[in-house]
């Protein structure tokens, strides 16, 4: 008789597991707050696109969706910073074209997880949100007065997770919640009549202003998924801009540019889109005996300025599977607890990471230093490979353990604080001491871990 197996979150990191767990012959049951997304209307301004990298990617290797994944996708190779005079300043992502992100909107992706778990024979009960879990019974009380038997239960149900609640009720789990004082709201850059793109297509484009600041992510569509993320108090903030008419001067003051690409319907969308909040989650411990164990942003909610939140997700996922192949499915207790020792470091490193990189784009971008750093840094990547890497490659391209990546960025750091010092061109970088700095601080540490750059 097949075990059973209650996902709680019918996103796509619960489609993900959800599948997984069905390839291992459970019988997996999903419960989703929502209603069913591919037969409503979805609410606008909510969806912030998603990037998928490598490193997400890999679960998808498992369950053999990443080509069919790809074909919803958009291929993103670097940043695109505009100036406040209209300036462009290009930045790629990797060493070469070959190291890419993938753009793609939330709904698309999770549409077609849905249903490739529904396909697999995974049963999807949508309106049907938890209100809390009994531990003590095994019962889940359900958001519409339903009780249902659940013996083993996944929480894949996001940041305000019901599941990590009813832990932290019973004592078993201790969280926190830390808001940011911003938050951010979408705005559609429509494609042109003909459907073309109004931007580059194969770039992320950011317009950071210090304290403030809007970026735009390609759909295939030939539109733009364009943000803002700003103060939500104060007197440049989203309580500030109450009018069209004060939302419409804003942009002509700071982002120029935009205002052609995003068309007439810039006020309208303002107020009719929702603004959204920003905050990090972080938990522990991640599961209860053999019965419960949390998975994506319901254990580690982080904030979006990585692109990693989606991709850590998938990676808990893979993890996991691995876990499972290594102990099997007998004494899940054993897998639970590898998994959490695995992840919990992977998970707290993201989340500042996440939230360094919120400072780097709104800000750091336009900075003449910062852009030194990333040339010298790319150059070292060419010249030393494959025993430099940089911090934005370990993250987003390899399997390279999140925490570990932290650590050797902040050497990287050091090695470039001297490198840097100095000189105001890349090619005047001495690569001779590079070499020698990296052999001497970056190595041992490469050494340690058992890390491999070549990738």
């Amino acid at each position: 008789m097949a075990k059973l197996a209650t996902v709680i979150g019918a996103g796509p990191v619960g489609c993900v597991l959800a599948l997984l767990l069905r390839k291992r012959g459970y019988e997996v049951v999903i419960y989703e707050k929502r209603a069913d997304m591919r037969r409503t209307e979805m609410a606008a301004g909510r969806s912030i696109n998603l990037v998928l990298t490598p490193r997400g990617l890999r679960a998808l290797d498992l369950l053999g969706l990443r080509d069919e994944v790809r074909t919803l996708t958009v291929p993103v190779y670097g940043r695109m910073m505009h100036s406040l005079s209209g300036e462009l300043a290009y930045q790629p992502y990797g060493k070469d074209e070959r190291e890419f992100n993938d753009s793609i909107g939330r709904g698309e992706l999770n549409r077609f997880l849905l249903d490739k778990a529904e396909a697999a024979g995974v049963s999807i009960h949508f309106e049907a949100g938890l209100a809390r879990l009994d531990l003590e019974g095994g019962m889940l009380h359900l958001e519409d007065g339903r009780e249902v038997e659940a013996k083993l239960v996944f929480g894949a149900d996001g940041a305000p997770s019901a599941v990590r609640e009813s832990l932290a009720a019973a004592g078993k789990c201790e969280r926190s919640l830390n808001m940011l004082p911003d938050g951010y709201k979408e705005l559609l850059f429509p494609a042109n009549e003909d459907g073309s793109y109004r931007m580059d297509a194969k770039a992320l484009h950011i317009w950071p202003r210090g304290d403030h600041f809007l970026m735009g992510l390609p759909n295939q569509d030939g539109s733009f998924t364009g943000t803002v993320y700003m103060p939500n108090e104060g007197p440049v903030s989203f309580a500030a801009l109450d009018t069209a008419a004060k939302v419409e001067a804003f942009f002509a003051e700071h982002y120029p540019d935009s205002i052609e690409v995003i068309g007439p319907s810039l006020g309208e969308q303002w107020f009719a889109n929702p603004t959204g909040h920003l905050g990090t989650v972080r938990s522990f411990p991640w599961h209860l005996e053999d019965r419960v164990l949390l998975v994506g942003d319901s254990a580690h909610g982080v904030v979006p300025f990585f692109g990693q939140g989606l991709n850590c997700g998938f990676e808990d996922c893979a993890v996991l599977e691995a876990l499972f192949n290594e102990h099997g499915d007998d004494d899940l207790g054993v897998v639970f607890r590898a998994y959490e020792e695995a992840r919990k470091p992977a998970g707290d490193a993201i989340a500042d990471m996440a939230l360094e990189n919120y400072v780097e784009m709104r800000a750091k971008v336009a900075d003449p230093a910062f852009l030194l750093r990333k040339k010298v840094q790319k150059r070292l990547e060419g010249a030393l490979a494959p025993r430099y890497r940089s911090r934005y490659a370990m993250v987003v391209y390899s399997s390279i353990p999140y925490h570990l990546a932290q650590q050797a960025g902040a050497i990287e750091a050091e090695i470039l604080d001297e490198l840097c010092a100095g000189i105001e061109d890349p090619e005047q970088v001495d690569l001779a001491r590079a070499e020698e700095l990296v052999a001497a601080k970056l190595a041992p540490f490469v050494s340690e871990h058992g890390l491999d750059l070549d990738f």
